[in-house]
């Protein structure tokens, strides 16, 4: 099966992100979202992020700009999915809105396309059971923000086929990203782990510890991490990060249970970057 066209639902954060991706490997990519608005904040965003690319050397601007071209998008469901190859569900983090999704994609998908979800946590085989075609059903973990980092988690469901993961191995890999195969569990590799240092760096806040700022340092000089573990909460934002703690704690118990600071922190709206303010204050437009 060779993809050309890709299909992204959703144009938040992630979606928007994908979508650079999808086009920048050389598919044709239609970007969807009930909100016009957000499709077009979405556009301008890989239009900056394309400039960005080109203005660090990583993409030349004939590239950017016929990637650019490649990029549609498309407010109504049904005519952004059903001339797709490959979709790639980029929704919220909330296993409802993604059941919806699902059976919606299976209803007016063709019957040859595969179905991936970008889930950082959530299970690909109860999103895969809302649909007639579970084998065809994926999980592609895409890391924020998507034009830079290069590793996709590709999930493996109960029912997930051979061919649906070599497909999906080689959409990922025209995207210019490297991928890990992963069997199904809760978290899978990446955010079983973050979770549980971003967590265990709130707690070490809490008990006053260190600054949050010198926590950050101590793991970027220390370890090596590119991020310190509040700059990246920051960046994918605590009420998703509490999303995932939440649901590791349901299913991976004690050890997994949320500080009650990020949780307070959740609960006051600081969310991070996208609020312009979390662990850290930022500038409204930045």
């Amino acid at each position: 099966m060779r993809v050309e066209t890709i299909t992204v639902v959703g144009s938040g954060l992630m979606g928007r992100g994908i979508a650079y991706a999808a086009a920048a490997g050389g598919f044709r990519t239609i970007l969807h979202d009930v909100s016009a608005e957000a499709l077009d904040r979405a556009r301008k965003q890989v239009r900056a992020d394309l400039d960005d690319a080109v203005a660090r050397g990583k993409v030349a601007p004939a590239d950017a700009a016929a990637a650019f071209e490649r990029l549609v998008t498309e407010p109504d469901f049904v005519r952004a999915v059903s001339k797709a190859d490959f979709v790639i569900e980029a929704v919220p983090e909330r296993i409802d809105l993604k059941l919806q999704v699902f059976a919606r994609l299976d209803e007016q998908c063709a019957e040859g396309v595969v179905l991936a979800s970008n889930t950082s946590s959530l299970s690909v085989t109860e999103i895969a059971a809302a649909t007639r075609r579970p084998q065809r059903v994926v999980g592609m973990h895409f890391f924020n923000p998507v034009p830079k980092m290069k590793l996709v988690e590709i999930v493996r469901g109960l029912e997930t086929g051979e061919e649906p993961l070599r497909v999906t191995a080689d959409v990922a890999g025209r995207m210019g990203k490297e991928t890990v195969v992963v069997r199904e569990s809760p978290g899978f590799i990446t955010s079983r782990i973050n979770a549980m240092i971003g967590n265990e760096a709130f707690f070490m806040l809490e008990e006053g510890v260190a600054s949050a700022r010198d926590i950050d340092k101590a793991l970027k000089m220390g370890l090596n991490h590119p991020m310190g573990p509040f700059e990246l909460v920051d960046l994918v934002g605590l009420d998703t990060r509490l999303s995932v703690l939440e649901f590791l704690h349901r299913t991976l118990g004690e050890k997994y249970r949320p500080a009650p600071l990020l949780v307070q922190h959740v609960k006051a709206g600081r969310l991070g970057r996208k609020a312009g303010r979390g662990v850290y204050d930022y500038p409204r437009d930045g």
